[in-house]
């Protein structure tokens, strides 16, 4: 008979980690051989928009039918998510409670607004396993510990994507299995398949950078258009592909045209296959003020694309081995990215090759079957 696995991940915007449970429950499909069937839980039709992928790997998808209550068309801020975490903890107490007393299965994974399932488990003991992720470095305040401390007591194990964040999370001592579980971000069939499609003729390699992610505070966009305004007034020939979309979409686009750099920076809007940009860039640039742990270096990685990082938390000094897979820049040192832009500029074309193979190398520790294998070994610890 099989075992259901079944993740649970509500999201209010469109985030990497939607992604990465989207895939987790491909791998479990596509490698378990039959042993594991996964189940995504619907909670307000976060899933409805990957409907087509989701049929095509024939994954199932339970639906707790509160959508029709929940209406959200753009979330701005850190208040307003607040808000609506909690409107989806209370609209969603009763539907998740019957659907786990009615048909537990036999893991649940746990990934976005897990208070709700950790309590819920708590207080009707399901016999369930339960597999609790926790990313970034989330710090250990007087309320977090207490219910930590309470509803983990009925927790399988901690999964943490990075070995910062599981170096944490055992400082903490919580009596809990502590493993790290990377993201399943390098699909060989998605990616192939996005390879395949033609490229924009109107994107250059030469002298060609690339920047992906939403247009929020956290990507800090505002400062690596400030730093390539003191680049490009040296080169006009300096083109940068801003990737994205979000609220600060107006900021930055006044900043550019303020700046005169409408000829050399350009805000492409969500790009559905960013390989066609990576591929025709001479290097992809992460300017984030905090990642967990950063797909889009994986991304780039895969592709190889050179990387010129920020070092922010949680993950890019992990994934860039600490400046031996890319080129690492003191986040948001504006000194410190401009003398990493030069470097990298005037390193040869052998040793970018040679960085490039060994961080291609390290992205496959991040592909499905990694996950799946991994995902497993854990689920069958004893």
């Amino acid at each position: 008979m099989l075992k259901k696995i079944y993740y649970w991940s509500p999201f209010i915007s469109d985030v990497a980690t939607s992604r990465a449970v989207l895939n987790s429950a491909i791998s479990i499909k596509k490698f378990s051989k039959d042993k594991y069937e996964p189940y995504l839980i619907n909670v307000i039709g976060e899933w409805d928009s990957y409907k087509e992928e989701i049929a095509k790997n024939e994954i199932n998808v339970i639906d707790l039918n509160i959508s029709r209550n929940f209406k959200v068309k753009k979330i701005n801020g850190f208040l307003l998510s607040r808000f609506f975490y909690i409107k989806i903890f209370l609209l969603a107490f009763n539907p998740l409670k019957k659907i786990l007393k009615k048909n537990p299965p036999d893991i649940l994974i746990l990934h976005l607004i897990t208070s709700l399932p950790l309590l819920l488990n708590y207080i009707h003991n399901f016999n369930t396993l339960i597999m609790l992720r926790i990313s970034g470095l989330p710090k250990l305040n007087l309320i977090r510990k207490t219910v930590w401390k309470i509803t983990l007591k009925k927790v399988f194990c901690i999964t943490c994507p990075t070995q910062a964040t599981l170096e944490l999370m055992k400082s903490f001592n919580l009596n809990k299995n502590n493993f790290l579980l990377r993201d399943p971000i390098i699909s060989y069939n998605q990616i192939k398949t996005k390879k395949q499609k033609k490229n924009d003729k109107n994107i250059n390699i030469k002298k060609n950078y690339v920047a992906i992610g939403r247009l929020t505070k956290q990507k800090n966009f505002l400062f690596l258009i400030k730093c390539f305004k003191k680049i490009i007034d040296k080169d006009r020939n300096i083109k940068l592909h801003i990737l994205g979309d979000g609220e600060e979409k107006e900021k930055l686009q006044n900043l550019i045209t303020d700046s005169q750099m409408s000829d050399n920076i350009f805000l492409e809007g969500y790009q559905n296959n960013i390989y066609k940009y990576l591929n025709r860039a001479e290097a992809f640039i992460l300017s984030s003020l905090w990642e967990d742990p950063g797909f889009v270096l994986i991304e780039a990685f895969y592709s190889n694309t050179s990387v010129i990082s920020s070092n922010c938390p949680n993950g890019p000094i992990e994934i860039l081995d600490r400046g031996k897979n890319g080129f690492l820049f003191e986040s948001n040192s504006e000194n410190s990215f401009l003398q990493k832009f030069e470097e990298f500029n005037q390193t040869n074309q052998k040793n970018i090759k040679i960085i490039n193979l060994r961080a291609k190398k390290m992205s496959k520790n991040y592909s499905l079957f990694n996950h799946y294998r991994c995902l497993i070994k854990i689920i069958n610890f004893k």
